[in-house]
């Protein structure tokens, strides 16, 4: 790839200035790996336990000792951890339906949930909370900030749950830390303790030295072609926290009189093992990759979120656009210079889920998978493109430069 000299020099200078930053993050990627490790040999993983399984499933020691893997690493009592959730919000969505019933209340702390769950919450007529007589009020962050006397306010004695979201969704802010995520938890234990909290935890998995369920979360979920399924995991789910919840959750996912006791695979589950193996490593080259987009493109004069300089809490770099038209050459860039599909043109389409029409580069080797190299954004103003993933941080970098040369920005 024929890059001027101008572009491989300024990406080089932005990266001479983020060594610091790239030492902590690889101190994260070593303890979280130590993590990973320490629970594969406790649970002694072998051959066995990635052979493919039929039928009902029972006794799977493949299915249950990915579960205890996942549980320990994320210090957690019990995990769920199945190819049988189809996504992040499918995730969600079984916690949610699994913890709350009639006549309960929802109360999401962060501002709205990630788009996709608003019609899990509110829709009609399609079995949401709602359908269900489940409540729902939402309190805003304030300049990024929980806002702990609305909180407080907020919640009464119909509240069964509080509910965070990690990550920003389609929001200009900073995705919550753990810091963050276990002061607030704290608090709403301390006003009332048998209060269930809920943590979106996708595209946060291995950011820190901590999880949301080693800070007093009562439950989280995420998706396996995020964060934890490192680029290898085909598809699945997981959903982790205190095993009197996780155990509602099953119930949800199969049926009530059988709970986890069930549930085969026929393709063999190697790759769920060597992804979630790969994953702290691979977060890192993402968070790597996205610290260098932020430099770069804020010393060009744009807005990034969060900032070159700050501590990333979740995998997404945003980037601020002054037009339409230069928001949809960036992630036309990102899909030309992708792997797979490379030869494809992007245009916005209408995503089921979504409110406005959404443009989405995916040039990935597992189809829509976050944690490779991809971007999207709905198409209204402000023009913002979130960016996340990457494999390896030497695609990310030569990426960077191939957007810089198709946007004529050096």
């Amino acid at each position: 790839m024929n890059y001027s000299k101008n572009i491989v020099d300024f990406v080089n200078n932005a990266e001479n200035k983020l060594t610091n930053q790239f030492k902590e993050i690889d101190k994260i990627a070593l303890y979280n790996q130590s993590k990973v490790l320490d629970a594969f040999r406790q649970e002694q993983v072998a051959l066995r336990h990635f052979s493919q399984t039929n039928g009902y499933g029972y006794d799977d020691i493949g299915r249950d000792t990915l579960c205890k893997i996942f549980a320990k690493t994320f210090g957690a009592e019990s995990a769920i951890v199945s190819p049988l959730i189809v996504s992040g919000t499918h995730a969600l969505t079984l916690a949610l339906q699994g913890i709350l019933r009639p006549g309960d209340e929802m109360l999401a702390i962060s501002g709205a949930p990630y788009d996709t769950l608003m019609k899990v919450i509110n829709g009609e007529g399609i079995g949401s909370l709602k359908d269900f007589n489940i409540s729902y009020k939402q309190v805003e962050l304030v300049n990024g900030k929980f806002d702990f006397n609305k909180i407080k306010e907020s919640i009464s004695n119909k509240t069964k749950m509080v509910f965070m979201g990690r990550s920003r969704g389609y929001e200009w802010r900073d995705a919550l830390s753990i810091d963050q995520i276990e002061e607030v938890t704290t608090f709403v234990k301390n006003i009332n303790k048998d209060i269930v909290v809920m943590c979106d935890n996708c595209y946060g998995e291995f950011m820190d030295y901590k999880e949301p369920t080693e800070v007093g979360v009562d439950l989280m979920a995420g998706s396996l072609i995020k964060n934890p399924g490192g680029g290898i995991a085909p598809t699945g789910g997981y959903i982790a926290g205190k095993e009197i919840y996780v155990n509602q959750v099953g119930y949800r996912l199969t049926a009530p009189s059988i709970g986890m006791e069930v549930g085969s695979y026929a393709y063999g589950y190697k790759d769920f093992y060597q992804g979630f193996f790969l994953a702290p490593h691979v977060v890192a080259n993402a968070v790597k990759g996205s610290t260098l987009f932020g430099q770069v493109f804020c010393d060009l004069g744009f807005d990034t979120c969060p900032a070159p300089s700050a501590k990333c809490n979740d995998i997404i770099r945003s980037i601020k656009f002054d037009t339409e038209d230069q928001l949809i050459k960036f992630c036309r860039a990102i899909q030309e210079i992708s792997p797979i599909d490379s030869n494809l043109t992007l245009y916005p389409w209408d995503m089921p889920g979504y409110d406005n029409q959404v443009i989405m580069a995916a040039g990935t080797f597992v189809a829509g998978a976050s944690i490779e190299l991809s971007a999207d954004s709905p198409i209204k103003e402000p023009y913002i493109a979130y960016m996340q993933g990457g494999l390896t941080y030497e695609h990310v970098k030569l990426a960077l430069m191939y957007c810089l040369q198709k946007l004529k920005l050096l």
